[in-house]
């Protein structure tokens, strides 16, 4: 019952509405509170919904840039426009700019072929929808392999698991990659406690992964970032999964502004620390960690209560706005929406190809050489599970 109440709510589809086509978002500014729909007819609405993370998560943002090229496509927009105005919204997500250049060249090898706009728009679309598929169908691979690798470390034990952000079916094309796992956890009756970080400062997982835990009928606590480490010294956590939002070609991480402290209080106490991530967040392109555009956001995210129901909700695409104050008016603040964790400090990543193990340049390598395929290999740190 509870997946079906969360397939009820989907995060994004495209739709032909009357009045023309549209991109249809569930406003994650909203939740919990409400559940509210988000219509957008063009691309700078998409922009906008994009920036102000009414539409988030790495995965997502990448079906999100494929349906808004096709959009543009569909409504006689300037394509290549369209696309990169969307690989920018978000510097640091790379599926972003990959799912909107992706539907952007099947959109001109149409036109190349002799096909009219007309025809190339319905190729976009098709190709958007076959984005939207795949990574349905990575997810369900990826909650495979990070199940097994769970029971690797606890044999048929019931399990404390800790997440950062959100990483369920409000992120991807289906059931999550991080929070995936633990839904499957949850499922199998292994799920001992799922502890879920606040993620100030927007509260993505109070406001949104406690949201899908609830629905699911997880047991589960909220706790403020900073009381982590009093969980890891107490001995209450089995092991960390989080996601990813681009992964550099050396193994670095990137992932919500938060994540890199988990990574170092694991290692301390030698809890695993699990990257679920698919394949299509790696950017080989990349070098290491250093090379990584990191997103700075308004201070006024730190500073002030904005945003959220409770203050009053904002115009899609505001990214700032009077609130309740937190902080002295004018007071500076350093607001960064990710952080970069080394390769060092991660334990495995979890991909639809299988399990990489340590996480290193030249099993990054591999993965990305066998990305086409369906199979992952033994050796060179890549096992089958």
């Amino acid at each position: 019952m509870a997946d079906e109440a969360e397939e009820s709510v989907p995060a994004l589809r495209y739709e032909e509405r009357p009045d023309g086509p549209a991109v249809v978002l569930l406003d994650q500014t909203r939740l919990p509170a409400e559940e509210v729909e988000l219509v957008c007819t063009d691309v700078p609405g998409l922009v906008g919904a994009i920036r102000s993370l009414a539409v988030r998560g790495a995965p997502l943002l990448g079906i999100a840039g494929g349906y808004g090229v096709a959009l543009a496509a569909a409504r006689g927009d300037d394509v290549a426009e369209a696309a990169g105005r969307l690989a920018q919204a978000r510097p640091t997500a790379v599926n972003l700019a990959y799912g909107a250049r992706r539907v952007e060249a099947a959109y001109e090898a149409a036109l190349r072929a002799g096909e009219g706009e007309a025809a190339a728009a319905v190729g976009a679309l098709e190709e958007a929808r076959a984005l939207h598929r795949e990574d349905a169908e990575a997810c369900a691979r990826m909650i495979g392999h990070g199940f097994a690798l769970l029971d690797e470390f606890a044999p048929g034990r019931s399990l404390r698991l800790l997440t950062h952000c959100n990483t369920g079916s409000l992120v991807t094309g289906g059931q999550g990659t991080a929070l995936g796992v633990v839904k499957e956890v949850h499922r199998a009756g292994r799920l001992r406690w799922l502890w879920v970080d606040e993620t100030r400062p927007l509260w993505q997982g109070a406001r949104l992964t406690a949201w899908e835990a609830s629905r699911a009928g997880m047991v589960y606590s909220v706790l403020a970032d900073s009381a982590a480490g009093s969980l890891f010294a107490a001995g209450e956590v089995d092991a960390v999964l989080v996601g990813a939002d681009r992964i550099a070609a050396d193994g670095s991480v990137a992932n919500k502004v938060g994540t890199y402290p988990l990574a170092v209080l694991a290692a301390h106490h030698g809890v695993p620390f699990v990257v679920v991530a698919p394949v299509t967040t790696v950017d080989p392109a990349t070098p290491s960690g250093a090379g990584i555009e990191v997103e700075q956001r308004p201070g006024g995210e730190v500073t002030e209560l904005t945003g959220l129901p409770s203050v009053g909700a904002r115009e899609p695409g505001a990214v700032g706005g009077a609130g309740f104050a937190l902080a002295p008016v004018g007071a500076p603040a350093y607001n960064p929406a990710f952080d970069v964790t080394p390769p060092e400090l991660v334990t495995a990543l979890v991909t639809e190809q299988g399990v990489l193990r340590p996480v290193t340049g030249e099993g990054i390598a591999e993965l990305c050489s066998t990305s086409r395929g369906e199979v992952s290999r033994s050796g060179n740190g890549m096992m089958n599970s």
